[in-house]
């Protein structure tokens, strides 16, 4: 109480101190919290290309999916190439064409279930029903990722219409924090239906709907290297480029290094704002408190003592700003990720690590703020105090 009883003695200068820490803590647990999530989302893809190579078509401008249509027959010459394990064929199209551009990321996926031949190790789980199957081939069934079935406000036994054709939902992902949140799941024969009625009518008529895949996905056999595999691939089979793990990593981790530099950033400013804003309020506290600084050391109060008592006052008003400056950026962002989940936008995540660092930060640069003007009034001589005036 006795804290807060000084604090108040200096309302205005106290209030705009804290104020400064707020922002600039606002503004890193809104930073953070987006920067979580595409490490999440960035994760998810190391997590899915690891150990596998993507293959598209060679003017297919996407990074990590294929959208420009490819023969079936590309898959039977992965398969017989040397070091492949299984090579299974997909088609991926943009759910909904017209959405913006967060809508776009939203895909629907073609595959047949079982087509790797138990290679893959990015497992997913359904939350609510069951996954697709082998012998889901040939019927109009659908599995939805946790964000897409939330933003169709769709269950499990519900019909859903996909690009102007009829759909029962058969099974609700677990989330995983990554693109299958945002995807539909299909049998290969129906997206590939799906698939041909999008392309032009020269196309239509060079493919028939049964050849007709975006993607292939190419596990190698036990002992061969991703890297070595894709540049046989690419040596071998025409028209066609490949995507491993690594450089997954390097391409979209290069993008999301610039972003934690950014956010490296905000915490800088922080630092720097904050910690000037509480140099100044102790600076000041001190002036105006030299001769009651003078009565304890007269008295006997140790030097540690006064510095103990400045930094606590210190750390206090950081630890006040980084509350509010937490407060603020998490209704932030619960209002930012309620506004886009119905239509399956999720942009931030606020981990409980990212708040504990926000609030320790904030107290933290007070205390290390407050060193400075707590060490100069130890050091008053306690005569000279007790004459200021």
């Amino acid at each position: 109480m006795r804290l807060l009883r000084q604090l108040s003695r200096r309302k205005l200068r106290t209030t705009l101190t804290i104020l400064g820490i707020t922002i600039g803590i606002w503004a890193l647990v809104v930073f953070s919290s987006m920067a979580n999530k595409i490490n999440a989302l960035v994760a998810g893809g190391s997590e899915y290309f690891g150990g596998k190579v993507l293959v598209t078509d060679a003017s297919n401008l996407a990074v990590g999916i294929g959208l420009t249509p490819m023969n079936i027959a590309v898959a039977d010459q992965i398969r017989g190439l040397d070091g492949v394990a299984a090579a299974a064929p997909e088609v991926q199209l943009i759910f909904d064409p017209e959405a913006n551009a967060f809508g776009g990321a939203q895909t629907i996926v073609g595959l047949v279930a079982g087509s790797d031949k138990g290679h893959e190790t990015f497992e997913l789980r359904a939350a609510q029903g069951r996954l697709l199957t082998a012998d889901d081939e040939g019927s109009r069934v659908i599995v939805l990722g946790s964000d897409m079935a939330r933003q169709q406000k769709a269950g499990v036994g519900d019909a859903m219409e996909m690009r102007g054709e009829q759909f029962e939902v058969v099974g609700i992902l677990e989330p995983t924090l990554t693109a299958p949140d945002t995807s539909v799941f299909v049998p290969l024969e129906a997206a590939q239906l799906l698939f041909h009625k999008t392309l032009p009518a020269a196309v239509q008529d060079a493919i028939p709907a049964d050849e007709l895949i975006s993607q292939v996905v190419v596990f190698p056999a036990p002992a061969t290297d991703p890297a070595d595999l894709a540049a046989l691939i690419e040596e071998r089979v025409d028209n066609t480029k490949t995507l491993t793990g690594a450089e997954f990593d390097e391409q979209v981790g290069s993008a999301t290094a610039i972003f934690n530099a950014i956010i490296i950033g905000v915490a800088v400013i922080s630092l720097v704002v904050g910690g000037l804003s509480v140099i100044n309020t102790m600076a000041m506290s001190v002036a105006e408190r030299t001769r009651e600084i003078g009565i304890k050391r007269a008295i006997g109060g140790s030097r540690g003592r006064i510095i103990r008592e400045l930094v606590t006052e210190a750390a206090v008003i950081g630890l006040i700003g980084g509350l509010i400056g937490l407060g603020l950026g998490a209704i932030v962002v619960v209002l930012a990720n309620e506004a886009g989940r119905d239509s399956g936008t999720i942009l931030f995540d606020l981990t409980p690590g990212t708040a504990i660092f926000a609030v320790g930060f904030s107290t933290i640069l007070g205390m290390l703020a407050g060193v400075i003007p707590a060490w100069g009034a130890a050091r008053l001589d306690p005569v000279e105090a007790l004459r200021y005036e």
